[in-house]
């Protein structure tokens, strides 16, 4: 399959490559997606990495239905007005008009919660920490594969506390271990984390904290959120315990999750015109072994070295795979691993083998080097890291070049349109200038930093002093 530019059509470049390196493909419901191996071989390893986070931290795993009652969606009026235009409803059930109309899961905060509030009944019962592996369905009217889908995979957790510094702190907490066990060291990416303005914040929620990536079109990412919900659904719920002093409190909960967005954004940040372009550690195969041969001496001679090197990668617990297949020429299956963003590429042939060489193909930069057999084994391990801390920098160096700060309107709308990407200045917290931006642009309020977060200066829109420093940009 032919990959269209990046540069001639970004949108189509990306669909070309999640279709033509085995990610995914579309199904026969319009919106939906199916996974493919390669695909849900990195949502695996995603997965372990915040599984294993999060029970460090105390959560367990468990399962709510995938069916919410309509009554159930109405107890919390921001909640049902941000979901209700994206809600799948089932109305008839086993041939039957069913007595209240079922909506398919959009989130699962709901549905948790009418089961906290029979679980939750003294302080001795708190905190709450849960988690949930699953799927979700929110009915968009355009969808991207993996960016935006009707349906998708992701972890959902939700948690109860007895005070409010416990909730915040925990909904910080599970942010920091999204960027600092997942994003940065795993996938490679840079991104800004920080506070949603009000108008961008998660329905239902006090407050939004969420992770702001640069794709390589300059258009950012959301990566993950966590959310402070503040006391809103245990007061719709009913959910309170008997605190130590005697007194009857209502809890205060978090919730929080990353989805199989991630892969979507591994393509966007990293990938190039000849596919995709994988950090090491999320790779499911980080080396490939290519053995070249013209005769059947050859074949055996070549296969016996590419043999024992996959031996070798094997106990250094290096994820290899040994392209041994007939009737594919060497650039035939050159190609097909570098669009699959294999990270490194090994090819033996009859002058490796008379040299006791190897030749390395380095997928992110594009170059060869041949090195001894014996070097190779000894720093194989040591090289994928250097290819992982390499896209880790490069993709920082892109979003700190591309992120400008603006002083005022004028500013704002020329720099968006000749440069993009992100745009720092300050906006109040008065909706009309927030709403104002993203109805004179294309742009909207992602994050506001935490590093920054004191910082107060001019309003761009209204001159305000009280405005805080906000970074804007078109996404996705």
């Amino acid at each position: 399959m032919r990959i269209t530019s990046k540069s001639k059509d970004p949108d189509k470049w990306y669909t070309d490559v999640i279709l033509a390196a085995g990610l995914a493909d579309y199904s026969p419901v319009r919106g939906m997606m199916v996974i493919r191996p390669y695909g849900f071989a990195m949502w695996e390893t995603i997965q372990r990495i915040v599984d294993e986070g999060i029970k460090k931290r105390g959560v367990k795993n468990a399962y709510f239905p995938l069916f919410i009652p309509a009554s159930f969606l109405q107890k919390e009026k921001e909640h049902v007005e941000g979901f209700s235009p994206h809600l799948a409803v089932v109305t008839h059930g086993g041939g039957k008009k069913l007595g209240e109309p079922l909506a398919v899961r959009p989130t699962s905060e709901t549905i948790m919660y009418d089961s906290y509030s029979k679980w939750i009944q003294s302080w001795r019962d708190l905190p709450l920490l849960l988690n949930q592996w699953g799927n979700v369905v929110r009915w968009e009217l355009r969808t991207t594969l993996f960016l935006r889908t009707t349906e998708f995979l992701w972890n959902e957790g939700h948690t109860a506390h007895a005070t409010e510094k416990e909730a915040d702190d925990f909904a910080r907490e599970i942010l920091k271990m999204y960027a600092d066990e997942l994003i940065r060291p795993e996938l490679a990416m840079d991104f800004y984390e920080g506070k949603k303005t009000k108008f961008e914040k998660f329905a239902g929620a006090d407050m939004t904290y969420t992770m702001e990536a640069l794709m390589s079109d300059k258009k950012a990412l959301q990566l993950g959120t966590s959310h402070n919900l503040g006391q809103n659904f245990s007061k719709a719920f009913k959910i309170s315990f008997l605190d130590k002093d005697g007194t009857q409190k209502f809890v205060w909960q978090t919730s929080w999750a990353v989805t199989t967005r991630l892969i979507g954004a591994l393509v966007l940040a990293h990938g190039d015109d000849k596919g995709l372009v994988l950090p090491p550690r999320i790779a499911p195969v980080q080396v490939v072994i290519v053995p070249i041969w013209k005769s059947n001496s050859e074949k055996k001679n070549t296969l016996a070295l590419s043999e024992h090197i996959a031996r070798a990668l094997t106990k250094k617990n290096v994820r290899v795979e040994l392209d041994a297949r007939d009737g594919y020429s060497p650039g035939w299956k050159f190609n097909e691993w570098e669009v699959k963003g294999v990270p490194l590429r090994l090819e033996i042939g009859p002058s490796e083998v008379r040299g006791k060489k190897v030749t390395l193909a380095y997928r992110d930069t594009l170059k060869k080097e041949t090195v001894s057999k014996a070097q190779f084994e000894k720093n194989a391990v040591k090289i994928l890291d250097k290819i992982q801390k390499r896209l880790y920098e490069n993709h920082k160096d892109f979003t700190r070049k591309n992120t400008h700060q603006v002083n005022n309107w004028k500013e704002f709308t020329e720099i968006l349109e000749t440069k993009s990407g992100f745009l720092e200045g300050f906006l109040c917290d008065n909706a009309k200038c927030e709403k104002a931006v993203s109805g004179k642009t294309k742009a909207t309020p992602r994050v506001r930093p935490f590093s920054s977060e004191e910082e107060k200066g001019k309003c761009l829109m209204c001159g305000s002093l009280e405005g805080k420093k906000t970074l804007f940009a078109k996404a996705y």
